[in-house]
């Protein structure tokens, strides 16, 4: 799965951000990026027991996809209900019901007596995963002190890279305790069990964490606790920091808001404006790549080509800190060489890569458990997608939220936030729904699929994709 934090929007520093106690910060920091954490955990976790649960209660590929893909109905509820929730209860209560939400999904999965709980404790995992995309960046971006928000937001995305990894490296570890049985037994459950139920600890961990860090400041100030607010500032922007300017700011950001739906979207011969259209274009193109694929099914995957479970789930863990060394490398090069060209580099990159994983696939030989790749091609497959995954980490992976974060003007940037959002959670729904299903008609013919969609990212990007490097977002629409 990939990451929906947002960057914050780049501020001059406030008075007396130099006095700013930057250790607190990044602890407060840190903890709410543990919803992030979860965020990828919970994810990624799932594709240690995809053969497991297939194994377990007997079905087919097309309902077994419907199962994987139950969270990612839940991540469009939770990211559709958190921000209005935070708004009336507060950031940090959210992140304690995210918190028990994880918790109680990752007991629930642990232990499903059939098909039909697993799916719903999946939703209910996935609630958690929308609240967390939610609540983490913008609590983030509203304790943050100017002077280190653009550097603090990117905790989110490291911590959802992060679980990714963790939790690929959590599933391999369990399956050789298990002697390379996805459902060999330990302590009276199977593997698969455990990978999904141990995400209880992390849960836990947020949950303790999240009294040890204080309220929005923001949120305060809306409630009418100024007092609470003005403590708040001090503790993280330093006792000098000018407090009654930065309170006045907050309260006349508040007030000069503008609250767009979905009416200001219309307009233009298409329904929605264009830029509208170029974000949705941008989420859509994003999960289309079969990015997920790799984070779901990567198992799966390497199984079906006559590699080993142990040997599979090692490669899950590979692939998982190449994504996060194109993570990192994105990070550092966004701000230096600008939007489109780094999507350009990765689309170029994730259309060859594909290319090659095709043509591995398409040699693909025998059937049912007695499958199999030539040295070759089992090579080839191994690197082109390890390739696929790291052009993608380094460009479509932050790169398209950060445009999402600076394409649209400022009357209608929320609102057309949450129909790009929502349009990535149908694609990646789309894609994670189909490929079981796909991949058994014909695996070569799926990536082939995937490389067209890179390949026309391409013309997209040329075409309608802003530059928006060095601009202000007034500048926008």
């Amino acid at each position: 799965m990939t990451s929906t934090a947002q960057p914050a929007t780049p501020t001059r520093p406030g008075p007396g951000a130099h006095t700013a106690p930057l250790g607190r910060v990044v602890f407060i920091t840190a903890a709410a990026a543990m919803g992030g954490f979860l965020f990828g955990y919970d994810s990624s976790v799932i594709n240690g027991a995809v053969e497991a649960v297939r194994g377990r209660f007997d079905v087919g590929s097309a309902v077994l996809a419907q199962v994987i893909a139950a969270a990612l109905i839940g991540s469009a509820i939770g990211a559709a209900i958190a921000g209005r929730i935070a708004d009336r209860i507060g950031r940090i209560p959210v992140m304690r019901l995210a918190a028990v939400l994880f918790t109680i999904s990752a007991i629930g999965s642990a232990l499903p007596f059939a098909l039909w709980d697993l799916a719903l404790w999946r939703v209910l995992g996935g609630i958690a995963i929308g609240m967390a995309s939610v609540i983490g960046p913008a609590y983030i971006a509203e304790v943050s002190p100017p002077a280190y928000r653009g550097r603090l937001a990117s905790f989110q995305q490291g911590a959802i890279v992060l679980g990714i990894a963790v939790s690929q490296l959590v599933n391999w570890g369990i399956l050789n305790l298990a002697d390379g049985e996805q459902r060999g037994t330990l302590a009276g459950l199977e593997a698969w069990q455990w990978m999904l139920g141990i995400m209880v600890v992390p849960a836990i961990v947020y949950f303790l964490l999240s009294f040890t860090i204080p309220e929005s400041p923001r949120f305060l100030i809306s409630a009418g606790r100024e007092s609470e607010a003005r403590r708040v500032l001090a503790g993280v922007e330093g006792e000098h920091a000018g407090l009654d300017q930065r309170i006045g700011e907050i309260e006349t950001a508040m007030r000069s808001e503008h609250k767009s739906t979905f009416k200001d979207l219309l307009g233009g011969r298409l329904g929605l404006l264009p830029i509208v259209w170029i974000g949705i274009g941008l989420s859509v193109f994003q999960q289309l790549v079969g990015i997920n694929v790799v984070f779901y099914y990567s198992s799966t995957l390497w199984q079906s080509v006559g590699i080993n479970p142990e040997s599979s789930f090692f490669y899950s863990f590979t692939t998982s800190i190449v994504n996060i060394v194109g993570t990192v490398i994105a990070m550092i090069f966004v701000d230096r060489i600008g939007r489109k060209p780094l999507a350009l580099i990765g689309s170029v990159g994730m259309t060859l890569s594909l290319a090659l994983v095709a043509w591995a696939f398409s040699y693909k030989t025998g059937s049912g458990d007695n499958v199999s790749l030539p040295d070759t091609q089992g090579v080839t497959a191994l690197v082109g997608a390890h390739t696929f995954t790291l052009f993608f980490a380094l460009s479509w992976g932050v790169v398209v939220w950060v445009l999402l974060g600076e394409i649209f003007p400022n009357k209608i940037r929320a609102a057309a936030l949450g129909v790009a959002a929502s349009a990535q959670w149908i694609a990646n729904w789309a894609i994670t729904a189909s490929f079981p299903s796909l991949s058994e008609w014909n695996l070569s013919t799926t990536y082939i699929v995937y490389t067209v969609f890179a390949l026309l990212s391409i013309p997209f990007i040329l075409k309608w994709v802003p530059e928006t490097k060095g601009k202000a977002l007034e500048e926008m629409g």
